[in-house]
């Protein structure tokens, strides 16, 4: 394996890979080694930097860099926020449960309560009865055990 190839399943693994990085002509990401037009995060930092230090005007980084004016924005709020980290992009699909809500799983736990011989299995049956929702009962356990599970407050060190 190359190690552009190396570099590039990393990229590819931490969700860094930019999908498009033909679009990025800067004269810079041209001339320099260092700078890499497939590494989303690192384009995406130097757009805003040639912005705010380079006093380049936001229309010319965002041709120059395959961004649009809105996207912009978005960026560099991101970056205000959180720093460079904030760049990565998120996780494709949803952020959230669909169907097990916090109203429904509210419900699936008030009727374990009153009875804690109930199976998964009688719980989906008495969500879709409720909500006209269908659950896999394996959904349901797995939502159970996540509510019983204690939410630590400490960051984890990724070093």
């Amino acid at each position: 394996m190359t190690q552009s190839a190396g570099k590039q399943s990393v990229l590819k693994e931490f969700r860094a890979l930019n999908p498009r990085p033909g679009a990025v002509i800067d004269e810079d990401f041209a001339a320099c080694p260092f700078l890499d037009p497939q590494d989303v995060v690192q384009v995406k930092y130097e757009m805003v930097r040639r912005v705010r230090v380079d006093n380049v005007s936001v229309a010319q980084a965002t041709a120059a860099f395959g961004f649009c004016r809105q996207s912009f924005y978005a960026i560099a709020a991101a970056l205000d926020a959180g720093g460079p980290a904030a760049l990565v992009p998120g996780k494709p699909g949803p952020k959230g449960p669909r169907k097990l809500t916090e109203e429904v799983m509210a419900f699936v736990e008030q009727m374990k309560a009153g009875d804690a011989a109930l199976r998964s299995q009688q719980l989906a049956r008495a969500v879709h009865r409720e909500f006209g929702i269908t659950v896999h009962p394996r959904s349901v356990e797995k939502a159970l055990a996540r509510r019983r599970e204690p939410r630590s407050t400490e960051v984890p060190d990724h070093r």
